[in-house]
């Protein structure tokens, strides 16, 4: 999982699932409530997702469908220019410069530069998010 500290001083969590990273779900979840977008709103369709996904796996042989940071990053922007909900939550980005995160593995290549571009605080458990750490 992963937590940020905003600068109001409420914390956010993010968590891993199918669809994306738990960094990704974080920051999702931050600029959201930066936003004030309810839960219930989707900024990333189905659509968009799953032709990433299909990408990944059809194309690039990657075994994870998962979303890092960095193609989430991608995913947002690319829904913003149809969907105004994602382009609020995609401007409260720059937001979250300086605050602090904390993961409890170390974050994957696509979320460490994802949440450096962001300017975030990072810090880590020292526990690898897969037991698979062959990368091709």
């Amino acid at each position: 999982g992963a937590a940020i500290e905003l600068r109001d001083g409420t914390i956010i969590t993010g968590n891993n699932s199918p669809l994306m990273h738990a960094s990704s779900s974080l920051i999702i979840n931050a600029i959201k409530y930066l936003a004030e977008i309810p839960d219930k709103i989707t900024l990333l369709p189905s659509m968009i997702t799953d032709s990433i996904r299909s990408l990944k796996t059809d194309i690039l042989n990657e075994h994870s469908v998962s979303l890092d940071l960095e193609e989430t990053l991608i995913a947002l922007s690319i829904s913003a220019t149809t969907n105004p909900a994602a382009q609020l939550a995609l401007e409260k980005l720059k937001e979250l410069r300086n605050c602090e995160v904390h993961m409890t593995h170390i974050p994957t290549a696509g979320d460490e530069a994802g949440l450096r571009r962001l300017g975030v605080n990072l810090t880590s458990e020292p526990q690898f998010a897969t037991k698979n750490l062959f990368m091709p």
